[in-house]
């Protein structure tokens, strides 16, 4: 058995075995000890090689679910060893072969699957700057490819799609040093093999080239993709049905946001790597788990196409009008059917799949009768796309009982009426327990032992018990079974040959039943084209009600898309911020032209500056994917990128500086920026030295105005930046107001015309609870320091000659009354009356 064992983990080395036996999956040698410390289980031994014993681990075969969903969230890989002989015939070991390989990019099972996160498997190759990327979701059909230039953009990709696997080729190791992506498999060369790969997705779509898809010019996309359908098909060793198209995305199409923009608008997961407080937390509230995927696609996709645009805002404003609740209820019935389509295709659908199927089929009449009301182009759309299954729907009713087991291995899944021949054998298995009652009965009377039993149980299989004391009375006819420490058990030929009868018929049954089961993956499969496009459209409409739903609850209104560069809007509101503040939240207006591109932003620490600066671009993303915003009005012109610079920490694995890492941000968004980009840029420049980073930021701020002539709101600290708007066309300054009484300060958030007269650094400071000692020493230092400042500029009016004495330095200041009146006491010449009168004279002049 260990020879066996040893020659299958050698075709899977780098990955655990689960081998088959009896009713345990087994671990040996490394993966033994690897599985015991992830899974938390006990590591024993048996046998023994080159003299020592063999670690051991195993879980239990009826509970493997749980442990798969463990280690697939670990980012392991397990190969799946199944008994696959007769153990009757069988000379030795049991035939075993691996069944399937569990990858966290490929797993279709629901249990290990999180229902509303896409589950994405992604490849990605490259050629100096220009790279291709493919991803596949497995549990959707949905392929697709792109192609594009620069490591910032594959950066955003990934961060975008989030995969949960990543194949690459020799030479892309420096993928591990991004901290976002996890589940790397190095593959090798020959799968990214354009040739190869045009022959693989030409044999999977039965075509004879890809120009049909689009790709007829793209290269290294095609060997991407390549390399996914061969890892599929290396770890899910069967067919791929539902996997019939690729297509190729355009980075045109879509409003592009590189990876620091989707991390700093907290689109999906927040700073902390979280998902409460984001923009998709606030606005999901879909019926399907499928809805919720497509939800989130849409975030991080905003379009470009404003006749799709308006049609999803078109739908949006008749759903408002009409009984849009009465969508929600029926799509509540739906499920996930995009899941369960793609486990019907590869074979690996459960009962309770089917039911679902089912119970989905049999709600869209309700549903299709409630789209009628809605005339609106994308309803319309998706009511043609949406079909009815009435066929689908009658087999499934008749062939599956109400409330199915999870697994089809003990039977009891197809309903009785199904199967003439399944229901007769059922009918005398089922009649064993009344034959047992009558044989008892009968036993009793004509024994005369009046505590006989006769029982069954799957290892003695029937019998008749006696107890000791009765055993004179036990006829002759009675063939011992079993002795027991009181009973003893007995046979007799009626019995036994109801037995045979028996247990030939439950086997029967249940052989019928798999084979039944089987039958209806064949029957399903004409339909799944027409039924994976229906998926599709429900969970666009369940979108579409989703955003109408929030766009009631939440105020939001339609915001106007027009053709002249620009971004305006009326009481604009964050979209998360409020809806988590309990207390009201105050919104505020922008306006961005032609004219007038360019927003200095001053104000103090927790004014506000941050939370206006987002709140705008995700009104103009929301605006991009056909949502209503939070604002009054709103005009929004065209818009390519959208860049934020918000924030920034140590890059300690990559060895980058917080300032380091802000410059790179930087760098990346002067090189990519354009007249129809939206930029966010906060406190350029506070890395370095106080002179070095308002230079910076004074140059960042004009080449943003003056060369690239992006949207840009630059909030700073620096108030020589507030002199930009004077000699920068199209630059003003705004700043969020505060008021401050005493040592308090009020913030205000409402945006104002103008640059803000302080800073209030050292208010907010008292705000958080720095010590009163050192807010006076800062507030010293500060008077120091504008003094100091104060000295330099009348020296500089006063004279021009560098060869002027040098200033006093910021922390040697002239000694103060009081420092120059303690100096001069000698405590020792004191008496105590003195001394006495030295405090209270000290105390005068503090």
């Amino acid at each position: 058995m260990m020879r066996q064992y040893l020659n299958i983990k050698a075709q899977h080395p780098n990955i655990l075995l689960f081998y088959r036996m009896g009713d345990f999956y087994e671990l040996f040698y490394d993966d033994a000890k690897r599985a015991a410390e992830l899974l938390d289980i006990s590591l024993t031994a048996r046998g023994k090689s080159g003299g020592d014993p063999i670690p051991m681990a195993g879980v239990p075969y009826h509970a493997v679910d749980s442990y798969l969903a463990r280690l697939v969230k670990m980012g392991e890989s397990v190969a799946i060893c199944e008994q696959v002989g007769d153990p009757a015939t069988s000379k030795g070991p049991v035939e075993r072969q691996v069944q399937r390989i569990v990858t966290p990019g490929t797993v279709t099972d629901e249990a290990l699957l999180d229902e509303r996160q896409d589950n994405v498997l992604a490849a990605v190759v490259g050629h100096k700057e220009q790279f291709g990327i493919a991803w596949l979701d497995i549990t959707s059909g949905r392929f697709l490819v792109s192609e594009f230039q620069g490591t910032d953009m594959l950066s955003a990709e990934l961060q975008r799609l989030r995969p949960a696997e990543l194949l690459y080729p020799e030479g892309f190791e420096w993928l591990t040093k991004i901290d976002h992506i996890k589940g790397l498999r190095r593959r090798p060369e020959w799968e990214f093999d354009q040739q190869t790969a045009q022959q693989q997705l030409n044999d999977q779509f039965g075509t004879r080239e890809l120009s049909g898809f689009g790709l007829a010019n793209v290269t290294l996309g095609v060997g991407a993709a390549g390399c996914i359908l061969q890892y599929v098909k290396d770890t899910q060793r069967t067919a791929l049905p539902h996997i019939r198209a690729i297509s190729l995305e355009q980075q045109s199409t879509k409003v592009q946001l590189d990876a620091a923009t989707r991390r700093n608008l907290e689109l999906t997961h927040n700073l902390s790597g979280g998902t409460e407080h984001t923009l998709f937390a606030v606005l999901d509230n879909t019926a399907t788990a499928m809805g919720s995927r497509l939800l989130q696609r849409f975030l991080h996709a905003p379009i470009t196409d404003r006749e799709e645009l308006t049609n999803r805002q078109t739908a949006i404003a008749e759903l408002l009008t009409g009984d849009y609740p009465a969508l929600t209820a029926q799509l509540k019935y739906i499920g996930d059917i995009e899941r369960i389509m793609a486990r019907l295709a590869l074979r690996s659908a459960r009962p309770r799949d089917f039911a679902r199927l089912r119970n989905a089929l049999n709600s869209l009449p309700a549903l299709q009768s409630a789209l009628q009301a809605y005339n609106a182009p994308l309803l319309s759309q998706l009511r043609t796309l949406i079909n009815e299954f009435p066929d689908l729907a009658t087999l499934l009713d008749s062939a599956i009982i109400d409330n199915p087991p999870v697994v089809i291995r003990d039977g009891g899944v197809i309903a009785p009426g199904y199967s003439s021949e399944l229901d007769e054998l059922r009918d005398l298995s089922d009649g064993a327990t009344e034959f047992l009652r009558q044989m008892e009965l009968r036993e009793r009377e004509q024994t005369g032992i009046a505590t006989l039993k006769v029982g069954y149980n799957k290892v003695h299989g029937f019998f008749i018990e006696v107890s000791r004391a009765n055993s004179a009375l036990v006829p002759a006819s009675y063939i011992r079974r079993q002795t027991l420490k009181n009973t003893e058990r007995y046979i007799t030929p009626e019995l036994k040959e109801h037995e045979d009868k028996v247990l030939t018929s439950q086997s029967r049954a249940l052989a019928l039943e798999k084979r039944l089961y089987d039958e209806l993956f064949e029957l399903v499969a004409p339909h799944l084209d027409a039924l994976i496009a229906s998926a599709a459209a429900l969970a666009k409409l369940d979108v579409m009600v989703t955003l109408a739903e929030r766009a009631e609850t939440l105020e939001y209104h339609p915001p106007t898309l027009v053709e002249e560069p620009g971004v305006s809007y009326q009481q604009g509101r964050h979209p998360v911020v409020e809806y988590v503040m309990s207390e009201p939240f105050i919104p505020n207006p922008l306006t961005m032209t032609q004219s007038q591109r360019t927003m200095i932003i001053t104000g103090p620490n927790m004014g506000g500056k941050s939370t206006f600066m987002r709140q705008t671009a995700l009104i103009v993303l929301l605006a991009y994917i056909g949502s209503y915003v939070p604002a009054e009005q709103a005009e929004i012109g065209p818009v390519d990128k959208i860049f934020t610079r918000i924030g920034a920490s140590d890059d300690l694995a990559s060895g980058r500086s917080t300032f380091m890492v802000e410059m790179t941000e930087t760098a990346n968004i002067l090189h990519n920026a354009t007249p129809h980009s939206l930029v966010l840029m906060d406190e350029i420049g506070r890395g370095t030295s106080t002179y070095d980073g308002l230079s910076l930021a004074w140059a960042c701020a004009e080449y943003l105005a003056n060369q690239l002539q992006a949207f840009t709101l630059f909030a700073t600290h620096y108030f020589e930046l507030t002199e930009l708007a004077e000699s920068l066309s199209g630059a003003q300054n705004l700043h969020l107001g505060a008021v401050e009484h005493d040592d308090t300060i009020r913030f205000m958030h409402t945006v104002e015309s103008g640059a803000a007269s302080k800073s209030y650094g050292l208010q907010v400071a008292q705000l958080a609870g720095v010590p009163k000692a050192v807010i006076t020493a800062a507030k010293q230092c500060l008077h120091n320091l504008e003094s100091h400042s104060n000295a330099e500029s009348q020296h500089a009016t006063s004279t021009s000659s560098a060869s002027q004495p040098a200033q006093a330095t910021l922390f040697a200041p002239a000694p103060s009354a009081l420092e120059q009146a303690i100096t001069a006491v000698d405590p020792d010449d004191l008496t105590p009356k003195q001394a006495l009168a030295f405090i209270y004279e000290l105390k005068k002049m503090l």
